[in-house]
């Protein structure tokens, strides 16, 4: 979506939610409802692979009445899955695969539901949910293999936060400019469009019945929850401080209850350029290519120098 368009669709609807905040908070929590669980649409020749990639085993996957399409690359060696984020694709991060390729693992990198080229799943066309991103990834695990890491950026690293719950952990994992505070993305859309308290509660009431409170997934919370019912693999969180779509300090909360967790903070890469940032992607795969175990003592949080 160009921004041009994208502004103009913002101004229509910030001319509709003050109205029916006034008059229709109801009708104004289901717009809401429609709008947050809405996909943005990208581009085939975006979604392009910016690096010369190994050669891939494609591969399909039946899911919720749709397919799962990705691809594994390498003949060999442990799992590393790529987990993208909202909006996303698989091959997103398609900078980390010729380092882990060359250096013994085997990548898997997929689209979600109605990501990319994957079919929609339960929530239809252009549409998903981080419950059922975190479904996607446990089917893709259990149909390619163990997962011995897990790249997990924005959404996608609340979304593993999530399948933690239900399915062996992983011996390793890299979040990238993690998602951790869906109620900061909230109060974006309100920003943004202009409703009000009334339509925000139906919003939230809504989200409860179908999800929990939204404040459960809130990455704290989510994360202490967690460490309470079982032990966690190692962490590597690394962030932005100049991201404007997820928050840095996010990040680091989030280390803080993470047993043996660890937060690299870059400068000046943004929420997505940190993908193929050559210093991130050396840091994800020297930790994931250490022999340190999970009980080790986290180091204090630190900067990198971005590129």
């Amino acid at each position: 979506m160009t921004s041009a368009k994208k502004s103009t669709i913002v101004r229509f609807y910030a001319g509709v939610f003050p109205l029916l905040e006034r008059v229709a908070p109801p009708v104004g929590a289901k717009l809401l409802d429609q709008l947050w669980f809405r996909l943005p649409t990208v581009p085939e020749k975006v979604r392009r692979p910016r690096v010369e990639l190994p050669a891939a085993t494609p591969f399909e996957l039946p899911f919720e009445g749709g397919l799962i399409r990705g691809q594994v690359y390498g003949d060999a060696g442990p799992l590393v899955y790529l987990v993208h984020g909202w909006g996303g694709w698989g091959l997103q991060l398609a900078a980390f695969v010729p380092p882990l390729v060359e250096a013994g693992f085997r990548v898997v990198a997929y689209d979600a539901p109605s990501h990319g080229d994957s079919a929609p799943g339960l929530q239809g066309k252009g549409r998903s949910t981080m419950p059922e991103i975190a479904d996607a990834f446990q089917a893709v695990v259990a149909d390619r293999g163990p997962a011995y890491g897990v790249i997990a950026h924005s959404l996608g690293a609340a979304a593993v936060t999530h399948a933690l719950l239900h399915f062996a952990e992983p011996e390793r994992v890299v979040f990238v400019a993690a998602a951790t505070d869906f109620a900061v993305t909230l109060d974006a859309f309100q920003a943004a469009f202009g409703f009000g308290p009334r339509v925000r509660a139906g919003f939230l009431r809504r989200f409860a019945r179908r999800f929990g409170p939204m404040e459960s997934y809130e990455g704290v919370r989510a994360v202490t929850d967690l460490a309470a019912r079982r032990a966690l693999p190692p962490l590597l969180a690394i962030h932005d401080r100049d991201d404007r779509e997820t928050e840095a300090d996010g990040s680091i909360r989030v280390t803080k209850v993470w047993p043996g967790a660890t937060v690299e903070l870059t400068e000046g890469l943004g929420h997505r350029r940190i993908l193929r940032d050559p210093a991130v992607i050396e840091l994800a795969l020297g930790f994931l290519s250490t022999d340190r175990e999970a009980g080790d003592t986290p180091r204090t949080p630190r900067e990198t120098m971005g590129r």
